[in-house]
């Protein structure tokens, strides 16, 4: 079987494939919005349809693509994996490429000692869990609202967001909501004595919300005084995303577990690590007869393992976190030069090329008015009203930041230049600027979503 052969005999074909064979509603939100696009080739921060129109990816796989896709150093090292014939997966032994995968993470966390390896971001969250309340002897885990940690079941149940849990209950006993970057509140959680660990993204994905400059130290502060664990999870943050290796550094916090994954491989395979504390470590693995107590199958995958060394280098030695830094906060301070502009563009928030643009309701009657119908057709919907025509005037592909959010999200690869910059500004202050034209294109839109949405009922 030829794969390029075979991809070109069923051109054409995929949405139908997905309609009879895998997640039928996805076709349909994809062609509600006009996203149904098939893409042929991706290079880079850049996706590319068959009559060869390319696409800015500002969603980058949610993250995954922080090197751009298809990026060369890897495709050679994945290739060198494949026809070397090393041995992998033999369990009963010690893998060499994951140990020097952990050795070069761990340089970029050196207060941390040991890391345990898994296939994606909510399997991080699992072992982070299990080790927490293991190491500690306490049970109950703290998260915050709005938090989005996966959708596995531990994962779930440390989920911010009602629309993910509903119907999947009753879900892990003793997983208490407290607000985001609300210090009194979690401190009253943690006097209780029973807390294991809190687990925090120390930027929320699905807001992009930022916490005030003392949230995150007093937190970790707070945590050890009342011997729970504090939990960053890293796993979109991670990696340079905000101009960091990790994000947790723009506060000068140090985790007692570090969770990363998506970037980790370039996109090209699962992974997923846990960052721990030797003294977490060794108390869940304290004895031989415990060695295996917890594991995945796949993790020390070699592709995996080699695609996370060749990643971390690369970012290394073309200074992506330095150049993320640089251009994702220009854009920021640029993108938010427009709020003063325009009514519905309440902020614009985030660091490095993780950024958030969010909208709210306006002051003058009349766009105060077609924003009140929309919300009581869908709440959120005003979001689509601008993802839609960045993809279909703009051809760039960006994200509502979670259900029923007022945020639109970018996360561009860490690759994008000052054009590309430029690109995304210019498409902004186009498509924002005429959702204030009422009536106009964009409003005619959202009549669309809003009948369907009051449909969909």
């Amino acid at each position: 079987m030829k794969i390029r052969e075979l991809l070109a005999a069923r051109a054409g074909e995929t949405f139908s494939l997905h309609e009879a064979h895998l997640n039928a509603q996805m076709v349909r939100v994809l062609r509600t919005i006009g996203f149904d696009v098939e893409y042929t080739r991706a290079e880079g921060p850049y996706l590319f349809d068959a009559e060869g129109a390319r696409y800015l990816d500002l969603l980058s796989g949610f993250g995954v693509f922080a090197l751009g896709r298809n990026h060369p150093r890897v495709v050679e090292t994945l290739q060198e994996v494949l026809t070397a014939e090393l041995p992998q997966l033999v369990q009963l032994d010690a893998s060499p490429l994951a140990g020097l995968l952990a050795e070069a993470l761990l340089t970029r966390a050196p207060h941390l000692e040991r890391v345990f390896f898994c296939n994606s971001g909510t399997e991080a969250v699992e072992a982070a869990i299990k080790f927490s309340r293991y190491a500690t002897g306490r049970s109950r885990i703290l998260y915050c609202e709005g938090a989005f940690h996966g959708l596995s079941y531990g994962s779930l149940s440390l989920n911010g967001e009602a629309g993910f849990r509903e119907g999947f209950g009753p879900l892990l006993p003793e997983c208490d909501a407290v607000p985001f970057d609300d210090l009194e509140a979690l401190e009253r959680a943690l006097a209780t004595g029973d807390v294991a660990a809190f687990v925090v993204e120390p930027i929320q994905g699905h807001s992009v919300g930022v916490p005030s400059d003392d949230y995150l130290p007093e937190a970790a502060r707070l945590c050890a005084r009342h011997g729970a664990l504090f939990v960053a999870d890293e796993v979109q943050t991670g990696l340079g995303r905000t101009g960091r290796w990790f994000a947790v550094e723009h506060w000068g916090v140090e985790p007692d577990l570090l969770l990363t994954a998506k970037a980790l491989s370039g996109g090209f395979a699962p992974v997923g690590a846990v960052l721990c504390r030797a003294s977490v470590f060794d108390r869940v693995f304290d004895r031989m007869d415990r060695a295996v107590v917890h594991g995945s199958t796949f993790a020390k995958n070699n592709l995996a393992m080699a695609a996370g060394l060749v990643t971390l280098e690369v970012i290394e030695e073309s200074g992506l976190v330095e150049h993320a830094a640089r251009v994702g906060n220009e854009l920021l301070e640029k993108l938010g030069a427009l709020v003063p502009r325009f009514e519905f563009l309440h902020g614009v928030r985030g660091r490095g090329m993780m950024i958030g643009l969010a909208f709210g309701p306006p002051q003058s009657l009349k766009l105060k008015t077609a924003w009140s119908l929309l919300e009581r057709a869908n709440t959120g919907l005003f979001c689509q009203m601008i993802t839609i025509p960045l993809f279909a005037r703009h051809r760039i592909l960006s994200q509502v930041a979670g259900p029923a959010g007022h945020v639109v999200k970018f996360l561009p690869p860490l690759v994008i230049d000052g054009d590309d910059a430029q690109w995304v500004l210019g498409a902004v202050e186009d498509v924002v600027g005429d959702a204030h034209r009422v009536p106009g294109a964009v409003w005619e839109l959202g009549r669309k979503l809003a009948t369907q949405a009051v449909k969909r009922r």
